[in-house]
């Protein structure tokens, strides 16, 4: 998938729960948009683990009260 904002994703990802909820949709067009919503779900989570990692790595005390900075690896590294 393209590199898009999170954000972006989300509200796409919004969009299509709403058109499942709200319209009849053609079996193509039911399958076009259930592929597309299982990337951005994938992308979605993905970012949120990555945001997740960053977390708790900031988050790491030393016992002298220094944070311990470690490199972050991206999954998309």
């Amino acid at each position: 998938m393209k590199k898009i904002k999170f954000e972006n994703a989300l509200s796409r990802l919004e969009k299509i729960v709403n058109c499942f909820e709200g319209e009849e949709l053609s079996l193509e067009e039911s399958l076009k948009l259930f592929e597309e919503g299982i990337k951005l779900s994938k992308h979605c989570q993905d970012k949120l683990d990555e945001a997740s990692k960053k977390i708790e790595i900031l988050t790491k005390f030393h016992e002298d009260g220094q944070i311990e900075k470690e490199p972050f690896k991206s999954s998309n590294d």
